[in-house]
Order: structure tokens, then sequence, then C-alpha cells
């Protein structure tokens, strides 16, 4: 059975998003500044702890990106030589790589590590009497042969396992950076390890091996036991809430960083413009963004993301798979959002600009009729790269709350995209449950609040990188 590549316009984007990044990263080399200040960053052990799980966040989105279609043969003997079909579902790579959390579906609702259902059900016994009772899960725990005396053994056994091959993987990757820094300073393996762990291998190495050995002493255990119960339990449908939450990771993703392709754009012209040539055209921009700031948030992105899934539902000729509908409902959020929220942005290069353009060297090449674009790109632009850094990362995680907020009152995402918001959303009843059915939302919880904390942490390190004031 074959599979064939379906790309969609959040992939595309996505991975073009990646992509420029690298090549700024890249271009950043040659200018001495760039690499002061991202020196600094890189210097920095919050910096790269932080940055250490963000690029793990980014890879567990970016595999979730690569989409495909499977092709179904019709089966028996007549079917030789026919066209294969392709399947309406459109799966990712992690799908294939979290096969069997993604198939191993429940009845309902069971707590973390469970072996039985959360609810007691009605089943007919061997001799046709009904009762109550809690029912055997389908697959978690399904190994056990006495689930209440080998359950404790079973997840230690487990647990000690992950914890080995999670210490075997770290060896390997701190033998694969000290390799790299002792071959950089010409140095032997033993003087590179000294250096990496005394902070002198150029970055914060040791910082870094510490998150990674963190994650894998987390990721390690949670692996091994997943392979036999529900880590984080099941949801209303039986679907596994660590499947969830490991799809959730892309739309956040995607919400927080496709955005800024329509926020960047707005916010540096317009701000830039209206700081520098001032008179009706400082007005107009600022009457622009004054109307739109008037306007309440929520229900701006209400209307607008209502009016868009009008246009959705009446054209379903558009789509030929559910996941493409899901989609284009998930790049017009990220285009409202964008359109709604360059106003900060916009005001803040337009004061920083108003500031810049009365500068002696600006005057200068003014006086010496230097064109508005030249001075623009020469002396404007890059003064304020280090804002337009800092704001661009900061909004990431304002972002990835509001896609929380809005799936949560039901204007966000498309029900069939999986996110943290549809998640809180789906959980939300539940916890007026007796028993509280609790690990739908502590799993969102937990995994946000890191993405978004660590999305944070590496804003407060670029800022006082890049700030002038702050050198």
């Amino acid at each position: 059975m074959g599979f064939q590549p379906v790309v969609l316009w959040t992939d595309l984007l996505l991975f073009g998003l990646v992509g420029c990044i690298a090549l700024a990263a890249w271009s950043a080399r040659r200018s001495e500044p760039m690499r002061a200040a991202w020196g600094r960053v890189g210097a920095s052990g919050v910096g790269m702890t932080s940055l250490t799980l963000l690029l793990l966040f980014v890879l567990v989105g970016l595999v979730d990106s690569l989409h495909y279609r499977e092709r179904l043969v019709p089966a028996g003997a007549e079917a030789a030589g026919a066209k294969p079909q392709l399947s309406s579902e459109v799966r990712s790579a992690l799908d294939a790589l979290a096969e069997p959390l993604r198939t191993r579906v429940e009845k309902t609702y069971s707590a973390p590590l469970a072996w039985q259902l959360f609810a007691k059900q009605t089943v007919e016994g061997k001799d046709g009497a009904q009762h109550r009772e809690f029912p055997r899960l389908k697959y978690g725990g399904a190994g056990l042969k006495y689930p209440e005396q080998d359950l404790p053994g079973d997840v230690a056994g487990r647990i000690t396992m992950g914890l080995a091959a999670a210490a075997g993987g770290w060896l390997v990757l701190a033998g694969l950076v000290v390799g790299l820094v002792a071959r950089a300073r010409r140095v032997p393996f033993g003087a590179g390890w000294r250096a990496v762990w005394r902070g002198k291998g150029g970055l914060a190495w040791r910082a870094m091996l510490l998150t990674l050995a963190g994650v894998l002493l987390v990721v390690g255990p949670l692996a091994a036991l997943a392979t036999e119960y529900h880590v984080f339990g099941t949801d209303k449908v039986g679907q596994d809430v660590l499947f969830l939450t490991l799809k959730s990771i892309r739309t956040a993703l995607v919400i927080g960083t496709l955005t800024t392709l329509v926020t960047l754009p707005l916010a540096v012209v317009l701000g830039v413009v209206a700081g520098y040539l001032g008179g009706w055209v400082d007005d107009v921009i600022q009457y622009l963004y004054t109307v739109l700031n008037s306007i309440p948030g929520v229900l701006l992105i209400a209307a607008a993301v209502l009016m868009m899934q009008g246009v959705i539902d009446t054209h379903p000729q558009w789509f030929e798979t559910a996941a493409e509908r899901a989609d284009a409902r998930l790049l017009a959020l990220c285009l409202i959002l964008g359109m709604t929220s360059w106003t900060g942005l916009c005001r803040l290069l337009r004061g920083e600009t108003l500031k810049l353009r009365e500068l002696e060297y600006v005057q200068a090449a003014r006086a010496f009729g230097v064109s508005t674009r030249r001075i623009l790109a020469s002396h404007v632009l890059p003064n304020l790269m280090h804002l337009i850094l800092i704001a661009l990362v900061m909004d990431f995680s304002g972002l990835v709350l509001a896609e929380a907020v809005l799936s949560y009152v039901g204007i966000g995402v498309d029900p069939n995209t999986i996110s943290f918001g549809t998640m809180i959303n789906a959980a939300r009843m539940e916890l007026a449950r007796e028993p509280m059915v609790w690990w739908s939302l502590m799993a969102a919880f937990i995994f946000m609040f890191v993405l978004v904390l660590a999305a944070n942490l590496f804003a407060d390190v670029v800022r006082d990188a890049f700030d002038p004031r702050a050198s």
C-alpha cells in the first residue's frame, strides 16, 4: 500500500517560514552587531534552555506537517490491475509514528495508567444476570493477567526501562556535542568536555544538555509506558489524550508563527511610513489603527471568523477532503488574527521612527539628497530590527493563548482540528462530574504552559541581547 503526499497551505507556509528564518540566521553572520547580539543569546543559560524546548516543539510540529493520503486497492482477484483509490483521510508523519496511540481507542473515559474504564457500566455476566462494574479496557493494561496485583510492578519496570533508554540517548547526544566543540577548538575530547561543562564552549552547551537530560527523563518513561497504557488517560470518545496533546502542538505553532506573516508587513510598513513621512499620511494611519483598537478584539475576530466560516460552508466544492476544509479555516483564523493584531507593533515602530528621523545621520543623508527609500532601508529599518524581533517573539505566546481562548468560546479552529483550545473546550463540562475528569485539561495546560513559558523566557533573553540600552 503506497501513499501520495499532500501539501496543505499551512504546511507550505510553515516550512517556508522556517526556511526564511534559517536564511535570515545565515545572513546575520555577515553583520558584526547581529553576531554579537545572537552570541549573547547563545551564551545565556536561560536562552539556550528555552530555545532547546522551543526547537523540540517545532520539531514535533514539522513532523506533524508532513501529510499524505494512502492509496487503497480494492480487495479481490477481480481488482487486479484496478486503479488505486486515495483514502479520504489525510494523515501526517506524526500519525504514522504514533500509530499505536492513534488507533487504540477505548469506549470512553479512562484515568491515566488505568486498566479499566472510569465509570461503571451495566454488563451481562456469564449467568445472564446484569450488574454494574468497571469494565476492563480493550488496550490499556491488556497484557496484565492480574492487573490489580501486577500494575505497580509493571509500571515501575517500564519506568526503569525508559530511564535507562533516556540515559543512553543523552550520553549519545552529549558525545556528539562534546565532539563538535572539541573539533572546533582543536582540543582532545576530554578537554572539550571540560570546556562544555565550564561554559567555555562558545555557547551555553551545559544548559542545553541539562535541558535535554530533563526532557529525556520525562520522554523515556512516557514512551515506555505508552506502549501498554494510556499515560494521560482517554477522553469522552476514548481517544488517547497524549496523542491529542502532541497533535495540538502543530496548531499552536501555526497560529503563533503564520500570523506573523500578516502582522509583520502591515506593522513595519505602516509604522515606519507614518513615523518618517508624518503629515496627512501619519494622520490616516493613526486613524486606521485607532479605529481598529476601538472595536473589542473578540467581537471583531468573532465577526470575521463567522463570515469566513459562512464562505467555507457555502463552497464545499473547494475542498476535496475534510482536512483541507479544516486547514482553510485555520489559515483564515491566522489571517484574521494578523489583520487585528498589527496595531500595537505599528504604534511602537511609529514612535521609534519619529525619534530616528531627527538624528544627525538621517538629517545629513536627507541633506545630501539620498532618496527616502534608501534612508528607510539603510538607516531606519536596521535600528528598528531589535524592536521587531522582540515584539514578534513576545507576541508568539499571546497568539497561542488567543487560539485557546477563541476555540474555548467556539470561534476558533475547526472542530475537526485538534488544538489546546478544543481540548479545553471538550473538558470544561467534565469538571463538574463526580469524580472529576481532570486529565484532559491538565495535559493541555502542561504542554501549553511549557510552550508559552519557553517563548516568554526566550523573548526576555532576546530583548536584553538586542536592546541597545542594555548593551
